[in-house]
């Protein structure tokens, strides 16, 4: 079947950055990159050109957890078929997700990682499954869970352009991760590697407000610009938290093993967020075991609400910001009865800090916002480089939110809440 394949130019379709990206045939192609620089969006547009010039092609689109594919992967797609002016050869099935290229019914397929067994065993009508995009491949904890994906890349075309390749794309938020020596390090990657690091810089999209952001970071937390304007590795040096790890664990498990559970918030509106997270405490162990999450900016009271509703908390005890009184009223008259203020004072940093030093904090793979927090959280230094017993007061939503919810156990008791029974059963 011959098929007119639409003409694409590179650097109009994507801009400048990502030339050799594009046309690299490895079997590893990893990119590491800040955020705004449409590495996600670029590497859409790759493969909904690559689908529609080899008709042997087959996609598997992988992210750390199935039901994130469809407000990034699959929507990044789908732009992307639109923008190369090409969405009416290609069906999408919004509710599986799936993308069928009608032309020749070669399939790009969504998978999550929660369910490995699955993608070992996927089978395509046409051709064969030669492709994998594992997108936020932060995520995903060990390299043995990507060695599952790549063996469901296996078999050959008789066809002198044919190959097979695995790309991941993501931020580096921690140069302790794994990522880093199987594919950036010189002395232990891959063999057939090709990886780049790409900036907001190469992204001509970007507006001016957004640019801004990225510079003023250089100012504001210098740390942090060499990660999220950067793509640099994020270094552990001067981090307030280094006494945790990204686990895969059963949250209900856990909740039914130790019975006491700790819910925080903080607020934002404009600029930050509003932030909820859920842990399970072990104090005789002392352990934190950190399963949920929410991050969103611009929430009314009705939306925060309906969100604390959705997540079963509408009759648990929560700790919110106590700068935000007005809005834990109205959140209280609403419906959820058991929401206090936190207690803020001189010192009730500091001292929120070092009761979470003294635990080990497993964080659950799902809470990304969570593990970019505890990578990213640092310190400040003075004029003359050296560290300061005061971490700077940015990207610690999350954080806030877990001091916040972690009160009980050591600022106050009330002997109104589950909490407090549960401690006495356990003679504290």
């Amino acid at each position: 079947m011959t098929i007119k394949q639409p003409r694409v130019s590179v650097r109009e379709a994507i801009g400048s950055g990502y030339n050799k990206f594009w046309h690299n045939k490895q079997f590893y192609r990893a990119v590491k990159g800040s955020r705004g620089s449409k590495k996600s969006k670029n590497t859409a547009l790759n493969f909904i050109h690559r689908i529609m010039k080899y008709e042997w092609a087959n996609l598997l689109v992988i992210r750390r957890y199935s039901n994130t594919n469809k407000q990034s992967t699959y929507t990044d797609l789908k732009w992307a078929a639109n923008r190369l002016k090409v969405s009416h050869l290609f069906k999408f099935n919004e509710s599986m997700p799936e993308i069928t290229y009608e032309p020749t019914g070669q399939k790009i397929l969504f998978r999550g990682l929660d369910d490995e067994l699955k993608i070992t065993s996927i089978t395509v009508d046409v051709g064969i499954l030669s492709w994998v995009w594992v997108e936020e491949a932060y995520q995903i904890e060990t390299e043995d869970k990507l060695r599952t994906v790549v063996e469901s890349i296996r078999g050959t075309y008789d066809d002198p352009e044919f190959f097979k390749q695995i790309t991941l794309t993501f931020n580096p938020w921690s140069e302790r991760h794994w990522l880093k020596p199987m594919f950036f390090d010189e002395k232990t990657r891959e063999r057939d590697t090709f990886a780049i690091t790409t900036t907001f810089r190469c992204n001509e999209w970007l507006d001016g407000d957004d640019r801004q952001r990225y510079l003023d970071l250089y100012r504001t937390n210098p740390r942090r610009a060499r990660i999220v304007a950067d793509g640099e590795w994020g270094v552990a040096e001067g981090l307030v938290f280094e006494n945790f790890e990204v686990k895969e664990f059963d949250p209900i498990q856990k909740i039914k093993e130790i019975q006491v559970t700790a819910h925080g918030m903080d607020y934002g509106y404009t600029n930050d967020p509003t932030t909820e997270v859920s842990s399970v405490v072990d104090l005789k162990n002392k352990e934190i075991w950190i399963y949920d999450e929410h991050y969103e900016k611009a929430m009314l009271t009705a939306d925060i609400y309906n969100m604390l509703k959705r997540k079963g908390l509408l009759e648990s005890p929560i700790t919110g910001d106590s700068a935000e009184k007005r809005l834990i009223q109205e959140l209280r008259n609403k419906g959820v009865g058991r929401l206090r203020a936190s207690v803020k004072g001189a010192g009730s940093i500091r001292q929120g800090i070092l009761f979470i030093q003294g635990f080990k904090v497993y964080i659950h793979p799902s809470c990304e916002h969570t593990i970019e927090e505890f990578n990213t959280y640092t310190f400040d230094q003075d004029k003359e480089g050296n560290w300061l017993n005061e971490p700077i007061d940015a990207n610690n939503h999350i954080i806030d939110a877990l001091r916040y919810s972690l009160e009980q156990f050591h600022l106050k008791k009330p002997k109104d809440n589950d909490t407090y029974k549960a401690l006495k059963s356990l003679g504290l």
